[in-house]
């Protein structure tokens, strides 16, 4: 008896990724809070940023202080929401790293990405976040240098980070010395023209050390 049909040999289940660990909330919240804080300080907004704007802004501040960090995240997503209206002006570059991404819609095989293993898809994102954090970073150090304020410390700060991304296992290290940089700038910020003050965050973990 002739034996079944010829098939091709059943493939292991692939294993599922393993998840990142999941980054505190408040340093999720400090990496957006702190470059969309230099944001509205840019000469883009010629005197002032609108209300609709420092509104969210200082909702995500004020709640990041009271440690409300899931607000904080709302008010930060609504202001990219905003960032990205036709209405205000252009941001410069790295700035508009902080709008709402707006993808035009693709079919899926036209992602170069789309057939990259789960892990590979993950590693990948990670790193284009921290790629677009260190772009923040020098910028930030940019205008705050042009704008008079003290940043002899902070450079170097964000040149020790780069560092790390030369390291696939570096990420960890990485985000460490970007926090510090975003705590000590933060504290030496003026308040956007037209916001209220506020409350300075607590410091992030291993900013004292820094």
């Amino acid at each position: 008896m002739p034996g079944p049909p010829n098939r091709p040999p059943e493939k292991s289940p692939e294993a599922p990724p393993t998840p990142p660990p999941l980054e505190p909330p408040e340093k999720k919240v400090l990496r957006r809070l702190v470059p969309t804080h230099v944001t509205l300080l840019l000469d883009t907004w010629k005197g002032a940023p609108s209300p609709e704007l420092t509104g969210p802004y200082g909702k995500a501040a004020a709640t990041f202080a009271a440690g409300d960090y899931s607000a904080a995240l709302s008010a930060l997503d609504l202001l990219a929401v905003r960032f990205a209206e036709p209405r205000w002006p252009t941001l410069p570059e790295p700035f508009r790293l902080l709008r709402v991404p707006i993808h035009a819609p693709v079919p899926p095989h036209w992602d170069p990405d789309h057939k990259l293993a789960p892990t590979e898809k993950e590693t990948k994102r990670a790193r284009a976040a921290a790629e677009e954090q260190l772009a923040l970073g020098r910028g930030s150090v940019t205008w705050a240098t042009a704008h008079g304020i003290e940043t002899s410390d902070l450079a170097p700060r964000v040149e020790s980070a780069a560092q790390h991304l030369s390291d696939p296992t570096g990420l960890a290290a990485f985000y460490e010395a970007m926090d510090a940089f975003w705590t000590t700038l933060e504290s030496r910020l003026p308040a956007p023209k037209g916001s209220v003050a506020r409350t300075a965050p607590a410091p992030a973990a291993g900013a004292e050390e820094a």
